[in-house]
Order: structure tokens, then sequence, then C-alpha cells
């Protein structure tokens, strides 16, 4: 008896971290960075840089809640945000979860590479009680695709520049891990063409 395939999946012995589970030391996430859709192309090319002041103070402000994102900048009209995807590696994070916390702006100061505000944790300025991260270093944070903008021909250009600034960067536009040391061995899938990488964490054939 034979058997054929045509792709994989491989899975992992962890769940997704749910918005209310405090991020780990070191860990990488997903999470999500509202921004004016002007910016967007500086932001792809350039990376982030850190705001001068909010509710934790200086740094970039992300959430792992796509909906929280997409409500900046606020006060803008739909059809000029843009949502990025990211992955973030929080560092050593630190929780603020009332408001006037000793370290609410300062955790960075105390040797914090994240703060973070867990969902409906009573903060008054947080009307949405949804979950928000600050990231000190800019550095710590890629983004790796556009999750939401109006305009899909502008949002498939977006993905082009980001493609490209990653693979720019050192990085394997299919399985999107690291490839400085060297190209990974990008083949055509046996059965329906499309090129893929063997690092990759999925792929699954059209239907024909």
């Amino acid at each position: 008896m034979s058997v054929t395939f045509s792709g994989w999946e491989a899975l992992e012995d962890r769940r997704p971290l749910h918005f209310g589970q405090e991020p780990k030391k070191g860990q990488v996430y997903t999470m999500y960075h509202g921004t004016h859709l002007k910016h967007a192309k500086v932001i792809i090319t350039q990376g982030f840089q850190r705001s001068r002041d909010g509710l934790l103070g200086a740094g970039v402000y992300v959430s792992r809640n796509i909906d929280k994102a997409k409500c900046y900048p606020l006060n803008v009209d739909k059809k000029d945000k843009v949502v990025f995807k990211l992955q973030v590696q929080v560092g050593k994070v630190k929780k603020i979860d009332s408001d006037n916390h000793p370290l609410q702006k300062s955790w960075h100061q105390n040797g914090y590479d994240c703060a973070w505000v867990p969902p409906n944790c009573g903060i008054s300025t947080i009307k949405s009680g949804r979950e928000e991260d600050c990231v000190w270093d800019p550095s710590r944070i890629t983004i790796v695709d556009v999750a939401c903008c109006m305009d899909e021909s502008t949002r498939a250009d977006l993905r082009k520049l980001v493609k490209a600034q990653r693979k720019a960067e050192g990085v394997c536009d299919r399985c999107h891990q690291d490839n400085s040391s060297g190209p990974h061995p990008i083949q055509s899938c046996w059965q329906c063409g499309k090129a893929i990488c063997p690092y990759q964490h999925k792929h699954f054939c059209k239907e024909q």
C-alpha cells in the first residue's frame, strides 16, 4: 500500500498566548501596530522610532489584540490607516496593572525591555480594556506582514516592500527565518509547482 501527500504542517506543543496571559521573558510573540498610511513605507524601510511619551512612557506601542491596533492612530479615517503584523522579542517584561504604578514610565530604567498592560486590569485611561505592550528597543520588532489596509492595491504594494526589506535583511521570504548564513534551498513543489522552502511551517497544494 502506498501513501501520497502534497504538503505538510509542523505542529508545536504549545498553544498561542492568549490576550490575558502574561508574556514570558525572552519569547517571541505575534503582535500588531496601527499607524498612518503616510508613514508606512518609512517604517518598513527604516524601522520603528520610539514615541517620546505615552501611557507607559517612551517606546513603541504594540498589542497582541489586532482590534486594539486597528483603533490607531486615533481620529483618523480607516482608509488612511494600516496595521502591521509583527514578531516581537519581548525580553524582560514588566506588568503594569494599576493607575500610578511606581514603574509605569520608568520600567526600562529599572532593567525591563517591555511593559505589558493586561486586559481589563482597571487602568482608567484604557477604556476598551484591551491589552497593550510597549517595547523600548525598536530592533526587537520585525514587520512580517501588512495585516490591514483598506485599499487592496496599496496593501499589495506594501507587502511587496515588506518582502523585499526582509530579504535584504537576510530573512527567507518563504519561511520567514534567518538565512544570513546562506540562502535556503528553495525548490518547486513536486505536485503544484509552487516555490517552497523546506523550513516553512506548512505548505498545502491547492486542488488541481
